[in-house]
């Protein structure tokens, strides 16, 4: 995996994404070389690598992937009015609010001219999926900004949610790395399962590291989720096995942005505890973890070549290998 690493880095670090207009381009570039984990372009090319693929024949697809990826931070940035990304100023921020429209436009436009770039038997299956995904990404966050207004939001709801959010395009990214290796339908099939559950599990973790991760680890202020009146899994599982008296509580403490915050986080926290929900939640991650796991497993290939995803598999879920 830190081959794959190191090779996604190298891919970055030699693309040139400063044009003319500058006032366009000047934030696709900043954008870009933030960093962040290139989860997805590693994805796509450790699918690739699996099924005995050109890695140099996928790489352009891997910095499409990417591209689109961030072009959907630009933009979600705006929405959410977030200040910070990756510990810098968002580009609305930077810049300004059209230039965050029209600099993630272009990213959106640039990501397509990357999967466009190498010609492949299998092209058509590529774009379509693509396509596809980046179609459900932008239904997954047109829902959750439904459940912002709102008022009763179901957990199946919620999972639908971050499954188009999320998930597909960690499974749309291992879909067009293993298309472009040729690989059989039943496996790449299996692949894009092992995909969509494993980005069940991470978005569930991250969900749950946000009540209660290591300020220092995790990189921001726990609880923020709280703060912000957000639905996660956690809030949407303590109403529905909360007796009465919690349950009003903490419908009490969700529709409320004037009160002290930690005040709130700590309140909200200990109804959490008494209703088990960190718990329930780990129970909930551990299910998706091994429906991937059991799909992985179902892939005809030998273990050897199944090993980088597993790895990151273990990473992404913070696991001990």
């Amino acid at each position: 995996m830190e081959s794959l690493l190191k090779r996604v880095q190298g891919i970055f670090e030699r693309e040139v994404f400063l044009s003319e207009p500058k006032g366009l381009y000047e934030p696709i570039e900043y954008t870009l070389r933030l960093g962040g984990k290139r989860i997805r372009p590693v994805m796509l090319l450790a699918a690739n690598q699996m099924f005995g693929g050109s890695m140099e024949q996928a790489e352009a697809a891997a910095v499409g992937i990417e591209v689109f990826h961030n072009f959907t931070l630009l933009h979600d940035d705006l929405m959410d009015q977030s200040p910070l990304r990756r510990g810098k100023p968002t580009v609305y921020r930077k810049w300004n609010g059209n230039t965050a429209i029209l600099s993630g436009d272009t990213m959106f436009a640039l990501a397509w001219r990357y999967m466009l770039k190498v010609e492949h038997p299998r092209l058509r299956e590529i774009l379509n999926c693509f396509n596809e995904t980046a179609i459900e990404v932008c239904e997954g966050q047109q829902y959750d900004m439904d459940f912002e207004r709102e008022s009763e939001t179901t957990i199946a709801e919620y999972m639908m949610m971050i499954r188009l959010k999320t998930a597909v395009l960690l499974a749309g990214a291992l879909k067009i790395g293993a298309l472009y290796a040729g690989a059989p339908d039943e496996d790449v099939d299996h692949l894009y399962e092992y995909g969509i559950h494993l980005g069940l599990a991470f978005q569930l973790q991250d969900d749950l590291l946000d009540a209660y991760g290591d300020v220092a680890v995790f990189g921001k202020q726990t609880g923020q989720d709280i703060r912000d009146n957000k639905k996660t899994y956690l809030i949407l599982k303590a109403l529905e096995v909360a007796p009465m008296q919690e349950r009003e509580e903490l419908k009490r403490w969700f529709a409320t942005t004037d009160c002290n915050d930690d005040e709130k986080v700590a309140s909200v926290l200990k109804i959490y505890a008494g209703l088990n929900i960190k718990e329930k939640v780990e129970e909930a991650i551990e299910t998706e973890f091994e429906s991937a796991r059991r799909h992985l497993d179902a892939i005809r290939v030998e273990e050897a070549r199944k090993r980088p995803l597993r790895e990151l598999t273990e990473a992404l879920l913070g696991r001990k290998k």
